[in-house]
């Protein structure tokens, strides 16, 4: 599918799906014109059809020096078994390959002729014809794959390095190499892996900064690329890959493919509309407006269709196997599970990726919903070998954190890896790490709004603060917002900070957080800055020598994770996890004014290692017993000021049976 060149030819193969065509035009272009083409050529169906899939093979020296392709798709007026409204072709568009390895976007780009009746010549995407000669050194580089020691890193691509302070060429500030030249932070950071937020070519019309509202699934979005040449775009992307691979760094990429960018009825007509209407997108008989939309952005991809499922898994195979990308983050994954007609059966598209042996060491994570409202979070998603995000370890640790009453009991579940949602009995036999632990990600509050607002300042956003979720869980510790705020009250705010980020290292599953936590990134209460592509969501680097001591702090405790592997296991802790009250007595879990506990953890596979952890979330300093004789050394107390919150190169011992933990801290011991 798609465009190919044959080597042994010296030719070009179009290739083209469309069930309900009545007749298909490939249109070439070059570099001179964007609206005459350059070669017009009919595809006759009885030369250029093969079943459903139209296509033709061009000599090279019969393009004339074109650089560019798209289609003209004619609708059938037969079409057999399907209502009329439920297609969309227009005769005059413009419309680019679902298969385009690389997008061009004219000058003359306009999206409003792509919603209007009529030509759109001269303002439509384009495809790239990829050189015959490219080729790129990848160095001998090979999957990256990590275990116990995966921490995950979201990262949006332009915001990592376009805001002030970065310290990089500000010719690549914003783009792939920009984040090729920041590996060497990445690295001393500590993290294993970046989760890249969408980077498929996306609509970069409107105001979606986030880029939820994919145009073309193969092709880098070309915003992110410093090298706008032809090919430069994944030239740049594969040399970010390979530099991170190097570096020992997975790269996870967040794919969207519930739905795309061409909206409703009212929405462009790019690609997928013009070409197959009924083949790509779910549909009702609403004559008025026919698109379901489970995606909460106006139509939602049609994905039992064979169609669409060979679109998906071939663009999964091309992006592990031409651009060498470790692992997938599906956007609204529950959308899988979304059919044309109602069915039973595990969605076609999981046994698929099960099945497949190229997919046995990518890295394959749900977002375990939609928003159409389905919640499939644990064994309720079909994808029973995936990992998912964990929606609720990130609202109960959250309620915890912030001395909700009655969270102890549920707080310890999530921490031992939630084996309520991922059952590791016989008959299911999850694994702790399916569980993608996380305080903040993308969507939300970061990790300083989470403790400096109680309620979301979304205004920004241009929609009088009524977009954003209103259940944040968040608590601003006394006062709101950033203006003449007391001493004591940031003190706390960064204590806070560390006490969130500890828990999630302490927990079983695999920890993820969002790039700029690390030193306490403010977004200024805006908890959706979806279209915020400005110095509202760009990290300020300079925040990083402001707060260097919440740095310098993760910085350790992700060193204190990778180095007590005992945490982070295939298999939850089962015997090796004791838990008791402060005074080393079982825990009266019928309480509700409870806020502290604590538990030891052992290794019985044999590393000898040991942790004792103390967890106090109420107002009070409150004396813990220490259930387990020592000596034992200290390691983390996140009540103590910079230097002394974590010591893992010269820890104090303690060997005293009775320890004072501080108002709202968590002590770590450790042997």
């Amino acid at each position: 599918m798609g465009v190919s060149y044959i080597a042994a030819e010296n030719a070009y193969n179009f290739a083209l799906y469309s069930k309900n065509a009545g007749q298909v035009n490939l249109l070439l272009y070059n570099s001179a014109s964007f609206t005459v083409p350059v070669v017009t050529k009919l595809l006759d169906f009885n030369v250029n059809k093969s079943q459903r899939i139209w296509h033709c093979r061009m000599p090279a020296a019969q393009l004339n020096d074109a650089v560019y392709y798209a289609y003209q798709v004619i609708g059938n007026p037969n079409i057999p078994d399907e209502p009329a409204y439920w297609q969309h072709f227009d005769p005059d568009k413009v419309l680019l390959d679902p298969y385009a390895r690389e997008v061009f976007f004219p000058p003359g780009f306009d999206p409003v002729a792509a919603c209007q009746p009529g030509s759109n010549a001269g303002k439509a995407p384009l495809g790239y014809i990829p050189a015959a000669t490219d080729v790129f050194d990848w160095q001998n580089d090979d999957i990256v794959k990590h275990e116990g020691d995966l921490v995950i890193y979201e990262m949006h691509v332009r915001g990592f390095t376009m805001g002030t302070g970065s310290g990089i060429d500000p010719t690549i500030q914003g783009t792939y190499a920009g984040v090729t030249a920041k590996i060497p932070y990445l690295k001393s950071l500590g993290i294993t892996a970046v989760e890249l937020m969408p980077s498929h070519q996306f609509d970069p019309s409107g105001d979606n900064y986030w880029g939820y509202n994919t145009l073309s699934f193969f092709a880098p979005h070309q915003e992110y690329a410093s090298d706008k040449t032809p090919g430069g775009q994944i030239s740049e992307f594969k040399t970010m890959v390979r530099e991170l691979h190097k570096a020992d760094i997975e790269v996870i990429m967040d794919v969207v493919f519930n739905h795309t960018t061409e909206g409703d009825i009212n929405g462009p007509v790019y690609s997928f509309k013009g070409i197959d209407n009924s083949t790509y997108y779910l549909l009702n008989d609403n004559v008025a407006n026919p698109y379901d939309n489970y995606s909460g952005t106006g139509n939602t991809m049609r994905t039992d269709h064979p169609v669409v499922q060979k679109l998906i898994v071939d663009s999964l195979l091309y992006w592990v196997k031409e651009m060498h990308v470790d692992g997938f983050r599906f956007d609204l994954a529950s959308i899988f599970s979304r059919t044309s007609e109602p069915s039973s059966v595990e969605p076609p598209i999981f046994a698929q990726l099960n099945a497949d042996e190229d997919f046995q060491q990518v890295r394959l994570i749900a977002e375990p919903w939609d928003a159409g409202g389905a919640y499939q979070l644990g064994r309720g998603f079909p994808g029973n070998s995936w990992a998912q995000w964990n929606g609720q370890y990130r609202d109960d640790i959250r309620s915890f954190a912030k001395s909700d009453a009655g969270m102890v009991g549920t707080a310890i579940t999530r921490i031992y890896g939630s084996d309520d949602i991922f059952p590791g009995d016989l008959m299911n036999a999850y694994h702790p790490y399916q569980s993608i632990n996380f305080i903040n990600c993308h969507d939300g509050f970061t990790l300083y709004d989470l403790v400096a607002y109680n309620q979301k300042h979304n205004e920004a956003n241009g929609q009088n603060n009524t977009n954003g979720s209103d259940n944040n869980l968040s608590w601003n510790c006394g006062w709101e917002g950033d203006i003449n705020v007391p001493p004591d009250v940031m003190v706390l705010r960064y204590r806070q900070a560390k006490n969130l980020a500890t828990l999630l290292m302490l927990s079983n599953g695999t920890p993820m957080f969002v790039a700029g936590d690390e030193f306490l990134h403010t977004q200024f209460g805006n908890n959706n800055p979806y279209n915020q592509n400005n110095a509202n969501s760009w990290l300020d680097w300079t925040r990083l020598n402001a707060m260097l001591e919440h740095y310098d702090f993760t910085v350790q405790l992700i060193k204190f994770r990778k180095t007590y592997a005992l945490i982070s296991r295939s298999r939850y802790w089962r015997s090796d996890f004791v838990t008791y009250g402060f005074d080393g007595n079982a825990i009266d879990y019928s309480d509700p004014t409870l806020f502290y506990f604590a538990y030891h953890l052992t290794d019985s596979t044999g590393s000898g290692d040991e942790l004792y952890i103390m967890i106090n979330v109420g107002w009070n300093p409150q004396n813990f017993t220490i259930a387990i004789p020592g000596p034992w050394k200290q390691l983390i107390n996140t009540y103590l000021g910079a230097g002394q919150d974590i010591t893992l190169d010269n820890p104090p011992l303690i060997n005293e049976t009775g320890y004072l933990v501080g108002e709202r801290s968590v002590v770590v011991l450790g042997r």
